[in-house]
This record gives structure tokens, sequence and C-alpha cells, in this order.
């Protein structure tokens, strides 16, 4: 079967690479000129399944108002006139609920676990290399509300079979060693083994690779315009480079995907959260992160790539802007500064912005569609990362007419009715 498809960040080259290995004949369509430089370019870096959680939840609207009065807050809300914006809001303060964040991040959990495992896989069968450790997550806690609140979270990993261990300060730093010299600034830390790191960018340039020598053919630099329906299938792609047209199609553009499908009359509650990250080079590797850390206080995720500190985080509500501002960068450095003032030069640091494609109940969707041969694998939000390799080999397995190695149905956009 001919298969198109549209996107060339991580989710769009791992859902090529599962396609190909399930024998098909894939073409890549992206409007950059190579793989990855967008979304996937600089994200924080961390593969963790145990921490994948919907932000929504029971007590975030309450916190919400806390962190937009915050100096350093993790989230901006830059109100528009724009009705998907206030939709997609409403949609996640209904999701605040007990029963709706036990769902959510339950199949949440489901896909991250399994898209590690294939990514340990892949990982072993190709020798594919990212600059990648095993060393787990430690999402710290400055005070001692956030320790205690961590019980809710614990009982879904454990139920799901997620390792995770409650840390005192001391288990902090034997995890972290470079923690010592900030014991004061922390009160505990929950730990999860089992996670990963890794840089996005590179894994997904080198995915490539092996994807072009697989067969798969790579069309960068090409605009995507508009998509064309005829007796209830897709008929065919415009682009500025012709109108391109395969058996399947998969729209793997990430934040930019409801903009082709309202045309068609299909819409997912998919709204971009802009995030930003910094990446500085590493001057002491004893007073840098070992894996990854993750400041609860201020939702910054201080990941070790290499001979680099990659430092991403909060969320700004703001359309597809992608201005970047120095106030969003402040944070960054300040999170960083305070746990690892030694580790990195942050005068040498590189400042990066990317769109998170988010759903309101935190899940992304992956399935079909009321168009027969229309797939969809996007709305990832901050996991696309960590949900690549499992979101590549479901939707694979979908078209293949296969049934996938986990539960698919609640994945797909009929869940939102």
């Amino acid at each position: 079967m001919k298969v198109l498809v549209l996107g060339s960040g991580v989710i769009g080259v791992a859902s090529a690479y599962y396609l190909a290995k399930a024998g098909h004949e894939v073409t890549v369509v992206d409007r950059q000129p190579a793989p990855a430089l967008e979304t996937s370019y600089a994200n924080a870096g961390e593969v963790s399944p145990g921490y994948s959680a919907p932000w929504a939840g029971p007590g975030v609207p309450v916190k919400a108002v806390k962190w937009l009065l915050m100096k350093h807050g993790p989230l901006v809300v830059r109100p528009r006139l724009d009705p998907a914006m206030w939709i997609w809001m409403a949609q996640m303060l209904a999701n605040c609920t007990s029963a709706r964040y036990a769902v959510n991040k339950a199949r949440m959990v489901r896909l991250a676990e399994y898209s590690r495992d294939l990514l340990r896989a892949l990982r072993a069968e190709t020798g594919i290399s990212y600059d990648e450790r095993s060393r787990g997550t430690l999402q710290l806690f400055r005070e001692a509300a956030q320790l205690e609140a961590t019980a809710k979270d614990a009982a879904i990993l454990a139920e799901s079979g997620v390792p995770h261990e409650v840390l005192d300060v001391e288990g902090c730093i034997r995890a972290e060693p470079a923690l010592a010299r900030v014991r004061e600034k922390f009160v505990g830390g929950f730990r999860l083994p089992d996670d990963e790191t890794g840089d996005c960018h590179l894994f997904t340039q080198k995915l490539a690779a092996l994807c072009a020598d697989m067969g798969v053919v790579f069309r960068q630099g090409v605009n995507i315009k508009a998509l064309s329906v005829e007796g209830g299938r897709l008929a065919g792609a415009s682009t500025d480079a012709g109108f391109l047209t395969a058996d399947a199609y998969v729209l793997a553009l990430g934040s930019f995907s409801p903009l082709l499908l309202r045309p068609l009359g299909l819409s997912i509650p998919v709204y971009p959260v802009k995030g930003y990250s910094i990446t500085a080079p590493i001057i002491d590797e004893a007073a840098a992160p070992v894996s990854t850390v993750m400041d609860e206080t201020y939702k910054v995720a201080i990941t070790r790539l290499g001979d680099r500190i990659r430092v991403g985080g909060t969320a700004e509500v703001c359309g597809y802007d992608m201005t970047l501002r120095p106030a969003r960068r402040a944070t960054l450095d300040h999170s960083v500064g305070d746990l690892f003032p030694d580790g990195g030069d942050l005068t040498k640091a590189s400042f990066w912005c990317g769109l998170r494609p988010m759903t309101p109940d935190g899940t992304p969707v992956i399935g079909p569609t009321r168009l027969s041969n229309l797939y969809l694998n996007t709305g990832h939000g901050t996991l696309g990362w960590t949900m690549a390799c499992g979101s590549g080999r479901v939707i694979a397995d979908i078209i293949s007419g296969r049934k996938a190695d986990i539960e698919t149905a609640d994945l797909a956009m009929s869940r939102y009715g």
C-alpha cells in the first residue's frame, strides 16, 4: 500500500519507520528542509513513561491562578480572539476531576510504557544512538505539600506496574549527586528509575536515515496547502510541489493538524501550547545532572544530553505566536541556576521555543477518521518524544489491519464524540 505521511517530526518519522517495516511504500512530506526542525528540535529530552500525566487534574485550576501570579510561574496565558483557544481551555477544565485524571493518566502511561519498550527494541536492533541515557527521572519537590501530593500518582503507577520510589533529601542526592551542593533547596523527590533521556532531534534524523535505507522517500521543503475529499475518502494533498496521492494518509503535523482538518468538517481539540528550552554546554560534569531532574515548583525539566544540559519548560497559551520572550528564558535560567549553579555555562546557552500540540485530556489522537483512508497521529503535547515509537507502531498496525499489542480504541478521535 502507498502511504503518505504528512509531517517529519519525531511522530511522522516514527510512523514512516514502522509503516515501512510493515511492508508499505511510504513517502513523508514536510515544509522544513530536514526532519525534526520544529517541535522535535530542542525539547526537554525526556523519555518519561512514569511522568506521563495529563495537565488537567484535580486542584489544577487553583494552581493555575497561583502560577499566573508567580514571577517565574510555569503558565502564561495571552488571551486572543480565537474561539478554539477558549473552547480548548473549557474542555481542559472539564477534565480537572479525580475520575477523569485517573482515566487519562492510565491510558497515557499505557502508551508511553509500550513506546519505551519499543524504543529499547529499536535501539537493540539498529544500534541507533542519540546521546541516550537510562538513569531515570527525579521529580524534585521544594515544598512538603508537593511531596505529600504524590500519593495519587503513586497509586496509578502501582496499578500499571510502573516502578517508582519516594525519596528523602539523601535519597535524591544518591540519585543526583550534584544536588548535594544545594540540599537546602528541596525536601524530597519522586523517582522513576525506568525513565530515559535522549536527544529527540538527533534520534529523529538518524531514524529518518534508517527509513531512507528502507526505501522511504522524504520530500522536504514542500508546503502542504490543503487536503481534498472525494466519495468519503481523501483524494490527495495539494502542495506547492503538486497534487500528491496515496492509498492511505497519516496526518502527523502536530499543532497544525486541526488547520488542515477543519475544511474537511473534521474537528479535534488539539491546540498549540508554546514551550521553551535552553541548551548549555557542561563546564563541570560533577556539578551537572546525571539524568533528568524535574523542578516541580517551576515545572522545568533539567536534562543531561551528552556534554550539554537541556532545560525545558513553561506553558504559554498564545496561539501560533513563535516570539522568543526573554521572561520565559529567565524562568529556565533561574531553575537550572538554582539547582545546578556550576554545571553549565548559561552565557553560551542557545534559546528555543516550539509549539506543543496539546489535547484537553492529555492523550494523543491516534487512529482512523470518518474518511476511510485518513488516519491521525497527533496531539502528543509534551510527550511526543516519549510516545513516538509506540504511536508509530500503533498507527502502522491499524493501517495494516493488524491487532495492536495494546488497547487503542480510546486513543482515536471518536472518544470526543
